[in-house]
């Protein structure tokens, strides 16, 4: 549906729900905004920090046919329970073409729903193996090469040293339970997603056995280190910043925070100059791995009065140059691969082609509208990590499949 102006004539108002950041989405509001030669007006509504009350407000918001959901950055787990009931809009065709003709693999798969554009990649994110160079030499290891679970978890054990993993009962367990299955060559949901009759859940399998096996190892092994069942992301690499710290998967802001943290004086030059980096581990040898996927696509509302202009707005908004600045400006790595040959992202990350490759091989999270059950039970039965066993995956499957079937409660 068209858009119009506003009563007065003037650009046509656009609101985009944004969740925080450090102001970028803000500022490529006001540059499309100028840049619409007053077609429209884009103004920011900040949602909650957490992803959860993030999908809470916008589901809520969109259940109820509000009209102000012009443009909404979108957690890639969150679409298919949107785009199923019909609450986000059809991107136009010829759009969708323009905006993810260089769109890395990972980044495309986590936009749509179905096999099909919902919405459009805005950012991507994708977890790497971060490790320091003093320990893996130390360990004779050579990291040109691809390394598994169980090489990394042996290495940390033989240097007495920890292994960077988040054991928070979080959403990063998910993030962790799903990238093990995914590069082992399993999927969590399979079957018909959408539908509780038509789904199964897929963890009691030899790929979430094998996923057992690497969380329960690190637990029972103690190379999580001490505060484990409380560490996330941020506390992951504290510790990796630290004296004990060896290998650690996590997203790429590792890097800029520790740089940060070296001006600020509060980490030595020398642990930054000792940190290296290399795509997730492999669970079998030989096996490309299916990393951790992040970040975030915009969506229509499908009863936003201003459609035409939002979608115009999106584009300008997903331009390779917008996503560059964004990538410079707040740390979030582009979905659009010729964003990496900008001069400033190749200065700002030193490690940008191993991002953009992993984006390539990253795997979304369970895509179906019950991913708040499948993803809630996950974080309540592998948790803590030093319970986790061969049994761990049936218990988890059972559990999940009785709270989709109204006989559990999360």
């Amino acid at each position: 549906m068209a858009g119009c102006a506003s009563d007065d004539g003037g650009p046509v108002q656009l609101t985009w729900y944004i969740n925080p950041d450090a102001g970028g989405q803000a500022e490529l509001a006001k540059q499309c905004s100028d840049a619409s030669n007053g077609a429209y007006n884009i103004s920011t509504s900040l949602l909650p920090r957490d992803a959860a009350s993030q999908r809470e407000q916008l589901a809520r918001r969109l259940a109820a046919g509000d009209t102000t959901m012009d443009i909404m950055s979108l957690d890639p787990p969150f679409i298919p329970e949107l785009a199923e009931p019909g609450f986000l809009a059809t991107p136009p065709s010829d759009l969708i073409d323009r905006t993810t003709s260089d769109t890395l693999e990972g980044a495309a798969a986590g936009a749509q729903w179905n096999g099909e554009y919902v919405t459009v990649p805005f950012w991507a994110n994708t977890q790497l193996l971060f490790y320091r160079k003093s320990v893996a030499e130390a360990a004779g290891l050579d990291m040109s090469k691809p390394v598994t679970w169980d090489v990394i978890m042996d290495a940390a054990e033989s240097q007495d040293k920890y292994l960077g993993v988040q054991g928070i009962q979080g959403e990063s367990m998910t993030v962790w339970v799903n990238g093990l299955i995914e590069s082992a060559g399993g999927s969590i949901v399979e079957g018909d997603a959408a539908s509780v009759d038509g789904l199964s859940i897929n963890l009691d399998s030899e790929e979430g056995k094998k996923a057992a096996e690497i969380v329960g190892g690190i637990g029972e092994r103690g190379l999580g280190g001490p505060g484990i069942s409380s560490q996330d992301e941020n506390a992951a690499m504290a510790q990796f910043q630290g004296d004990k710290g060896s290998f650690m998967v996590n997203w790429p802001f590792i890097y800029s925070a520790t740089a940060a943290a070296v001006e600020e004086g509060s980490v030595d030059q020398s642990v930054l100059d000792d940190i290296g980096w290399t795509t997730w581990p492999e669970v079998d040898k030989g096996t490309e791995s299916a990393p951790p996927l992040g970040g975030i696509n915009l969506g229509v509302g499908a009863d936003s009065q201003h459609q035409e202009e939002a979608w115009d707005a999106i584009e300008c908004i997903t331009t390779p140059e917008n996503q560059a600045q964004y990538m410079v400006s707040n740390g979030n790595p582009a979905a659009s691969s010729a964003a990496y040959d900008d001069p400033a992202v190749r200065e700002a990350f030193p490690m940008y082609q191993t991002i953009r490759d992993s984006l390539d091989m990253a795997a979304p999270r369970p895509q179906t509208p019950y991913y708040n059950e499948v993803s809630s039970g996950i974080q309540e039965t592998w948790t803590p990590i030093n319970e986790v066993n061969e049994n761990t995956p049936a218990e988890s499957e059972e559990f999940i499949m009785s709270v989709l079937n109204g006989e559990s409660l999360l």
